[in-house]
C-alpha cells in the first residue's frame, strides 16, 4: 500500500510538472534562488547589542548540524564558489525528502528523522571532505609562491617589483590574492601595508598571514629581511609531514567503509541464511529500533571520519 501511494505522489508531480509546463532543472534552480534570497538575511541579520556583547565576551562555538553546515559554507567562501551555497542547501533538502521516503516505503518509523537528517547532511559532509585536495593544492602552490617572491624581494627589497616580476609564473587562487594586491597599491592607494594587510583575509592560511605580517615589519625595519626564509620553511615541513602521515590520517576512512560494508552485507546475508531473523529484523517494533540505531551510528561515525582526515595546518 505504501508503494502504491508513492507511485502515486511521483504520479502527481509529474502531472504538475507539465500542466505547469515547467522542467525539473528549472525548478530546481528556481529554489536554489529563492534559498539563497532567504538565507542571506539569516547570515546578515544585525543582532541586539546586548547579544552581541555576550557572544564577544564568551564567544560560542557552533556544535553539531549548525558546525557542519558553517563549515561547508566557510569552504565555499574560501574556494570562491558561495553562490552555490544556495544549490547545496536544495539538494540538502531534496535528500532529507528522499530519507523520509525511504524510511516509510521501509514501514520504519524509527528511521525516518535518522535517514532524514543524515541524507540531508550528505552533501555538506562531501563539500567539507573535498576541500581537503584544495587546502593541499592551494598549500603547495602557497609555497611555491611565497618563495619566489621572496627571492626577489631580498634581492630589490620592493615588494611591489617582486610580486610584479612574478606574478605571471603564479597560478589560481593564490594569483588573485597578489593581482588584487598589485592593482590596489598602484591604482587605488600607495599605502604598501594597508593593501599587505587586506590580503590577510584572502587566503586561510596561518603561515601566509605570518608572511604577511613579516612583509609588513620589513617595510620599516629592512634588517627584518632574515624572518622570512624561517617561515616559507614551515611549509615545507608540513609538506614533508603530510606527506609521511598521509596513509595513517586516512587508516579511519579505510576502516569506516569496511566496517560500512560489512554492517550492510550482514542485512541480505541474515535474508539467505534465516528468514526468521530477518523477518524480525524488519517486521518487528524491536528489529526496526535495531537498524535504526545501526543507520543513526554509521553517519555519526561518518561525521567523526570528517574530522579525522583532515589535512596537516600550520597553527600559531
Amino acid at each position: 500500500m505504501t508503494l502504491l501511494i508513492f507511485i502515486a505522489f511521483v504520479g502527481l508531480l509529474t502531472g504538475c510538472f507539465l500542466l505547469l509546463k515547467l522542467s525539473p532543472s528549472d525548478f530546481y534552480k528556481t529554489v536554489c534562488k529563492w534559498l539563497v534570497y532567504r538565507i542571506k538575511p539569516v547570515f546578515n541579520r544585525k543582532k541586539p547589542i546586548a547579544h552581541r556583547i555576550q557572544e564577544i565576551k564568551a564567544p560560542k562555538k557552533p556544535k553539531g548540524i549548525r558546525k557542519t553546515v558553517g563549515d561547508a559554507k566557510e569552504v565555499l567562501a574560501l574556494t570562491g564558489k558561495i553562490g552555490k551555497f544556495g544549490r547545496l542547501c536544495a539538494t540538502s533538502f531534496l535528500l532529507f525528502v528522499v530519507g523520509v521516503f525511504v524510511s516509510i516505503l521501509m514501514g520504519n518509523p524509527f528511521m525516518i528523522p535518522v535517514a532524514a537528517v543524515g541524507m540531508a547532511l550528505l552533501p555538506f559532509w562531501y563539500v567539507i571532505f573535498s576541500s581537503h585536495s584544495y587546502q593541499k593544492q592551494m598549500s603547495g602552490e602557497l609555497e611555491t609562491t611565497l618563495s619566489i617572491i621572496t627571492t626577489s624581494y631580498l634581492r630589490n627589497e620592493s615588494i611591489l617589483l617582486a610580486v610584479e616580476e612574478n606574478l605571471d609564473y603564479i597560478n589560481p587562487p593564490v594569483k588573485d590574492v597578489f593581482r588584487a594586491f598589485l592593482a590596489e597599491s598602484k591604482l587605488i592607494s600607495v599605502n604598501v601595508k594597508q593593501a599587505l594587510e587586506a590580503m590577510k583575509p584572502k587566503l586561510n592560511s596561518e603561515v601566509f598571514h605570518e608572511w604577511v605580517d613579516a612583509v609588513i615589519a620589513c617595510q620599516e625595519d629592512r634588517t627584518l629581511k632574515s624572518t622570512l626564509t624561517p617561515i616559507i620553511a614551515k611549509l615545507s615541513d608540513m609538506r614533508v609531514v603530510s606527506a609521511e602521515l598521509d596513509y595513517m590520517m586516512y587508516d579511519p576512512l579505510k576502516e569506516f567503509i569496511t566496517m560500512v560494508l560489512l554492517l550492510v552485507s550482514n542485512i541480505p546475508l541474515i535474508y539467505f541464511l534465516n528468514w526468521d531473523w530477518f523477518g524480525i529484523l524488519v517486521g518487528t517494533g524491536f528489529g526496526k529500533a535495531i537498524l535504526a540505531i545501526c543507520t543513526f551510528v554509521t553517519f555519526v561515525s561518518l561525521a567523526a571520519v570528517m574530522r579525522l582526515t583532515k589535512p596537516v595546518e600550520y597553527r600559531r
